[in-house]
């Protein structure tokens, strides 16, 4: 067969599919071939040492934003007291941010438990992209209010705004995550590699699901393999040579075949993994700050997993990696009650964890290569249900790392008003200013994808003027 004319370009095969009438579902189809052009070239114009991280915080529940970041100019503050009455923070208690850009007058502070962070982002090295969330395509209020406009599905609903914010397809039958597409289309970086790209800390996400590359899930503490499965350890080495051979078969039955497989590239995997990992440090020096007890080294939570991923870019070398994508995560921000206490708490987790990692990784000589973004179902509403807040909309996210382009509100700060121009109705429900789309595919540019290969990753990403916001 004759090679196809010079011509015809992965663009215009695209733009015929359209034309013909293709789906989603048939564009994220696409994606098993047309990965393959994109992969191979991306491969052969990056130097050989060229190595990045992608770290993906998922905050379940719906951080409050509007606890995170807080106006303290004096009319600002005297709204945000008036508006979030039980919910609103002392003045004084708030830590005030050195905006190096992007600010619109006002003065800024965060929540009193995040001081880290707040380092970080007077550094420059960390930096709040402002107003993000799930998006069909731009929209304003009298869109809204029309009920013409297309708005995400179930928007209130965690499960389905956790599955839209790491898949950034609203409605989409087939749940593929935009790190999943991620990684097919560069997963030609890692060759030779037999461990995913996509590395999971807490458990299974729709944000690492791909069309040829699957997530990997890893414990805080190390690999998870089968108990005992060694052959040199006597009391079970007849049941270990018998799972061996069956293991080691060849079957007629497709899915027979199909689950041996995977079982043994599990067990390859696990195997691997425990043997690089241990000439790689456990890193406790760096995570003085986020450990449970001062006296005790164990970790929390949130903590506990950025660890260990440290540990698995130290091994990279090893593992043949010249991308990783991460996932952690931390639950408990539903605070329909007892908010005040409840968020101080996860926050102050999060900060710690997060600069920690930061700090850690900028020792180890990494800081420039690593990025750590926040994400999380949706925003709370700005006014109080009388113990907590309710589901809302647009939310601030941090990004940290050595790329990063710190000490800047990133995009458009809302209009802190009850029923005012940025509000969804009388609760304070932020119309997002960002796309999730944007935001992503901020990252994915610096990730390694070529520009005109954005719509692979994000299908809806032409449906948005800023496919690049510039923080890294």
């Amino acid at each position: 067969m004759s090679n196809p004319p010079s011509s015809f370009t992965r663009r215009r095969f695209l733009g015929q599919a359209a034309c013909a009438g293709l789906g989603m579902s048939g564009l994220l189809s696409t994606l098993g071939t047309l990965r393959l052009f994109s992969a191979n070239v991306s491969a052969q114009t990056l130097p050989g040492d060229d190595y990045k991280a992608l770290v993906c915080l998922f905050l379940y529940g719906g951080n409050d934003g509007n606890n995170t970041i807080i106006p303290v100019d004096t009319a600002g503050y005297a709204a945000y007291q008036r508006d979030r009455g039980i919910l609103a923070l002392p003045r004084e208690l708030l830590l005030p941010l050195n905006i190096a850009e992007g600010s619109d007058g006002r003065e800024f502070a965060v929540h009193p438990s995040i001081g880290r962070l707040q380092t970080l982002f007077n550094q420059q090295r960390a930096a709040f992209v402002c107003n993000v969330g799930t998006l069909m395509a731009p929209i304003t209020k009298a869109d809204y209010l029309s009920g013409n406009a297309a708005i995400p599905p179930y928007l209130f609903s965690h499960n389905d705004q956790q599955v839209q914010w790491q898949t950034s397809v609203p409605g989409a039958q087939k749940q593929i995550g935009w790190g999943g597409r991620l990684a097919d289309l560069l997963q030609s970086l890692n060759s030779g590699s037999q461990v995913s790209m996509n590395i999971s800390l807490s458990g299974t996400n729709f944000f690492q699901i791909g069309n040829e590359v699957f997530q990997y899930h890893v414990g805080p503490t190390g690999s998870i393999g089968l108990s005992q499965a060694d052959a040199t350890w006597s009391p079970v080495r007849e049941q270990y040579q018998a799972m061996s051979d069956i293991r080691q078969r060849s079957y007629g039955h497709l899915f027979e075949q199909e689950y041996a497989d995977v079982l043994n590239r599990a067990i390859s995997n696990d195997t691997l993994l425990k043997s690089v990992l241990t000439n790689v440090p456990q890193y406790d020096e760096y995570f003085t700050a986020s450990r449970i007890d001062p006296a005790l080294p164990a970790l929390n939570s949130i903590a506990a997993q950025l660890r260990m991923i440290l540990r698995l870019i130290t091994a990279r070398s090893g593992l043949g990696m010249r991308r990783q994508i991460f996932f952690a995560a931390l639950g408990g921000f539903d605070t329909h009650d007892d908010q005040l206490e409840d968020h101080a708490f996860l926050l102050g987790r999060l900060s710690n964890a997060i600069a920690d990692f930061t700090n850690a990784a900028q020792a180890l000589g990494v800081g420039n290569q690593v990025t750590l973004f926040t994400a999380s179902d949706f925003n709370r509403t700005y006014n109080s249900n009388g113990k907590g807040s309710d589901h809302a909309w647009g939310n601030h996210q941090v990004v940290a790392g050595g790329a990063v382009r710190g000490g800047r509100l990133y995009g458009e700060f809302p209009r802190l008003a009850i029923s005012g121009p940025d509000d969804t109705g009388t609760r304070g429900s932020w119309i997002p200013t960002i796309s999730t789309d944007e935001f992503a595919s901020t990252m994915a540019l610096w990730f390694g994808v070529p520009q005109s290969d954005l719509g692979l990753v994000l299908p809806n990403i032409t449906r948005f003027g800023r496919p690049n916001l510039g923080f890294l």
